[in-house]
């Protein structure tokens, strides 16, 4: 039997995605341990050794009935927490070129979570960590190949989508974790997807954001003209740094100046391409968003490396690569969240995925764009870590 997830829009109350079931008396806590057995059984998955008995977060009071259950997944913080220092950091060879920054923070003996920054290029900042609850969750954070604190710098040798999800597996067997809950948005998303269907086994639930999966119409909806339709003003800057009688792709022209041998035009290039995402990333435009575009070094990594992954579709062998490998995620517990008004990643991609993957729980915020950091997609974002908190704990709770 498979536990089904449906669509809801924000701001509804969250939904259990469990109810009677859970009903801790005596016949239905049987009927449940039945019912998980045949549903981990048929899904091939592992269990996590990591339970409620060996995490150092506060023991919650025992719930009574399902009633009690409903009432704490209604109430599910949906605040940002409190900003955090890791506990350990540190750099991992992954290949003769690339070495990874990486870091820690939160439970060292909780549940293990990994971050996949979005860009690809854009790397982690410290605000990432204030999605999880610090004391039930080991937060994993880690810049990919060529942005953020890895080296070297903006490099797009051996930097592909399949050398990241193999970093991503080395990390993990670095830091010695079995399996881990997974955490994407934008091309997180994205890199998200390709892990979890190339390593189903080490993924123990996803929570995913501003679906991306880079297919040919999503490239040319934002950088073929499409999205200036909404931003004419955002984009006549990004299209006139392109002569005219090379506007018939602007990734390709970008591309070209982008891998210039001048550094100049590189950074020019870069920083064009930088403000015009960073521009339309917020439904209400956030100056301090706005203004990476202006840092050359940052700018120089997000739009080379975004850049050379569009050029090249991902790397994924066919357009619609990921939505075709669904079913080998299907059984692994997932929340969609997607800002209504998202420009960068239009709500398209998140309802084609939701067909195809309808037991996934779409959350559709209808006062967002794309940024993570707007009030209605962060408070979506904590909830679905509360969420898969509770199923996690619930897991436990049946062995």
């Amino acid at each position: 039997m498979r536990l089904g997830f449906s669509i809801s829009f924000t701001p509804r109350p969250y939904l259990p995605f469990i109810s009677t079931i859970l009903n801790p008396s005596s016949s239905s806590l049987l009927l449940t341990r039945h019912l998980f057995s045949s549903y981990r059984t048929a899904s091939g998955r592992k269990s996590s050794a990591l339970c409620a008995q060996n995490l150092g977060y506060k023991s919650e009071p025992e719930l009574s009935d399902s009633m009690d259950l409903g009432k704490e997944i209604q109430e599910l913080n949906r605040n940002l927490y409190s900003d955090i220092e890791p506990y350990s950091t540190g750099f991992l060879k992954v290949s003769d070129i690339h070495t990874i920054y990486w870091e820690q923070s939160g439970n060292p003996n909780g549940h293990p979570v990994v971050f996949l920054h979005g860009g690809p290029g854009g790397g982690t900042s410290p605000s990432n960590r204030k999605f999880f609850d610090p004391e039930y969750y080991r937060i994993v954070l880690f810049d990919q190949r060529g942005a953020g604190k890895s080296t070297p710098h903006a490099c797009l040798v051996e930097n592909t989508t399949w050398n990241l999800i193999d970093d991503i597996e080395k990390l993990r067997e670095h830091l010695e974790i079995p399996e881990w809950q997974v955490f994407g948005g934008s091309w997180g998303s994205t890199l998200a997807l390709a892990y979890s269907q190339t390593h189903p086994d080490k993924v123990t639930g996803m929570v995913l954001r501003g679906i991306f999966l880079l297919r040919k119409k999503e490239i040319d909806w934002f950088y073929e003209g499409g999205a200036a339709a909404i931003y004419p003003d955002a984009w006549e800057p990004f299209r006139d740094l392109i002569p005219e009688n090379e506007r018939g792709c602007f990734v390709d022209a970008y591309s070209k100046r982008l891998n210039s041998e001048d550094l100049e035009t590189q950074y020019a290039a870069a920083r064009a391409w930088t403000k015009w995402e960073m521009m339309t990333a917020h439904l209400i435009p956030n100056e301090e968003n706005i203004k990476k575009g202006d840092d050359d070094i940052f700018s120089l990594a997000f739009a080379r490396i975004e850049n050379h992954y569009f050029s090249n579709r991902g790397f994924f062998p066919s357009d619609s690569f990921l939505l075709d490998n669904v079913d080998k995620i299907r059984h692994i517990n997932t929340i969609i969240v997607q800002g209504r008004y998202d420009v960068c990643c239009p709500m398209m991609s998140a309802w084609d995925l939701h067909k195809v993957w309808p037991e996934a729980d779409l959350k559709v915020v209808q006062d967002a764009g794309h940024s993570a950091n707007e009030p209605g997609v962060a408070a979506e974002l904590v909830a679905a870590n509360e969420k898969l908190k509770i199923h996690n704990r619930e897991q436990c709770t049946l062995k």
